[in-house]
């Protein structure tokens, strides 16, 4: 009778997981400059075959950022961190697509104005959510982190969205964002992709990064939390899409990700989202977070 009565509970978990990763919205098509540039050829091209032998410096590689692929998954499982490691690429060094992704942040340095660049450098960069800076609420960036942690929720909904409103919402973007890091940091040290300014010497960037380029961060960040807002409140994923977009663009602005890096961040975001709806316990999470909003 128990071996059944476990059995019918695993039946209706496994049943219920699926139906909620179902009903996820599906990932909107590439659109803007993503959507041409990723149409030319990324594979490698002979005739600048000496780029393909320049990674991201190890003199620049981050302890913090390495510790970061070392903790333990919150949603997602090691199985499934390892797939996603696996699922996203970027073009070669010396393809047509890199040259055209260089030429176009060449582009962009020289019409930035100087209000693009401060947005960007000083509005845009410092924003994001560290687990190791929630762990103890005397550190001095644990009010301003869970600040971050629900940015895209005040941006679109407005400054009535805190942490101490929202528990269910507060809860389940912690434990997503905490993977987001796992994720960010283990395919950026798997792959070990130049910056763009590694590669492109007229490249004056606003910032140097001591971490590798693919995937962006900040842009893996920013989709993974407007798609998981949109879930919460679907008549608002326009908007939560918009304030993804141009947290991605700002790094190019800044000349320190490839339009690549953005892209592949968006959509690893979205894969990520839908592996995490096989772990019951994202779920209850998840619905707990829906009920704060109807």
């Amino acid at each position: 009778m128990i071996k059944k009565i476990s059995l019918s509970l695993l039946v209706i978990i496994t049943v219920h997981c699926y139906s909620v990763a179902q009903t996820l919205h599906p990932l909107e098509s590439a659109k803007n400059h993503y959507a041409s540039l990723r149409k030319l050829d990324s594979t490698p091209n002979v005739t600048r075959a000496d780029l393909d032998k320049i990674v991201f410096p190890a003199s620049s590689y981050s302890s913090g950022t390495l510790i970061y692929t070392m903790i333990t998954p919150h949603y997602l499982t090691n199985e499934q961190v390892n797939q996603l490691k696996h699922s996203i690429h970027f073009p070669a060094n010396s393809s047509d697509q890199t040259k055209a992704e260089l030429e176009y942040l060449l582009a962009w340095q020289a019409k930035r104005t100087q209000k693009e660049s401060d947005r960007a450098s000083q509005v845009l960069a410092p924003i994001g959510y560290w687990p190791h800076a929630d762990i103890l609420q005397t550190h001095n960036r644990y009010e301003q982190n869970l600040e971050y942690l629900l940015y895209e929720g005040k941006a679109v909904m407005g400054d009535q969205v805190t942490y101490q409103s929202y528990p269910a919402t507060t809860k389940l973007l912690r434990g997503i964002t905490k993977d987001m890091r796992l994720m960010e940091f283990t395919v950026k040290y798997h792959l070990l992709r130049a910056r763009p300014y590694h590669l492109e010497p007229k490249l004056e960037p606003l910032a140097r990064i001591s971490s590798p380029s693919f995937a962006s961060g900040h842009t893996l960040w920013a989709y993974i939390q407007a798609f998981t807002w949109s879930e919460l409140i679907p008549n608002k994923r326009k908007d939560f899409l918009e304030v993804a977009y141009e947290v991605g663009e700002s790094r190019e602005i800044m000349g320190i990700h490839y339009p690549s890096d953005e892209e592949a961040a968006r959509v690893l975001a979205h894969k990520m989202l839908l592996a995490m709806t096989k772990n019951p316990k994202f779920i209850k999470d998840l619905e707990n977070a829906k009920k704060e909003w109807k």
